[in-house]
């Protein structure tokens, strides 16, 4: 039983990773400018993230702001003059979801590094209040992860199969309209060789030359 707990918790974790995408990922905030991070996320998911500031000297502590915008525009986490802070909330629309920082004006000057842990989908959920509600443990926790896991495997395969479908759509699309354009333009040089052709022989009948 202890094994079978054990392939059941390893085969989680890595199915979590497939399938939410969580990560830490480090960034290097200039003096000047902003530095972003983009994340790819389908519509419905809940995502959660966690940033912090970290800085080599203890004496002076550096804020920064932070800003989170939807595909379409819409600010969905903003902050100023923070050193950690957290957001949190369900997409309702998918694509690209932008999380921007930048130092304050107060610690213009100093090179900020800071850490930033996305949680999407399954990742971002609080198992621990699901087994506390559900009352599970053990193994019977680890395979409810695992059906959470295969069903959102299988939301990203149909989101990459239509996307794939898109693509080829599009392909398509494009393929034919570039054969219509070269046939036309194939057309107008024939219509153009003709049209010269006649020109010259008017032209050489008029100077008396055939």
């Amino acid at each position: 039983m202890a094994r079978g707990g054990a392939w059941a918790a390893s085969a989680a974790v890595v199915l979590c990773w497939m399938a939410a995408g969580a990560g830490a990922v480090w960034l290097e905030i200039p003096p000047s400018g902003t530095k972003c991070v983009a994340e790819e996320i389908r519509n419905n998911v809940v995502v959660m993230g966690d940033y912090s500031v970290l800085y080599e000297h203890h004496q002076v502590h550096p804020t920064v702001s932070a800003k989170v915008t939807s595909p379409f525009g819409y600010t969905l986490h903003t902050k100023e003059k923070v050193q950690m802070d957290q957001f949190a909330f369900t997409t309702t629309e998918a694509g690209n979801f932008l999380a921007c920082f930048s130092v304050d004006g107060d610690s213009k000057g100093l090179v900020v590094k800071l850490n930033l842990d996305w949680k999407i989908g399954i990742a971002a959920r609080d198992w621990d209040s699901v087994a506390k509600r559900e009352k599970l443990e053990g193994v019977e926790l680890e395979l409810v992860k695992l059906d959470a896991t295969v069903k959102a495997i299988h939301q990203n395969l149909i989101l990459l199969r239509t996307k794939e479908s898109d693509m080829r759509d599009v392909s398509e699309k494009t393929n034919a309209r570039i054969s219509w354009l070269s046939m036309m333009s194939l057309s107008v040089c024939i219509l153009v060789s003709v049209l010269q052709l006649l020109h010259l022989k008017q032209y050489f009948r008029k100077k008396k030359l055939i």
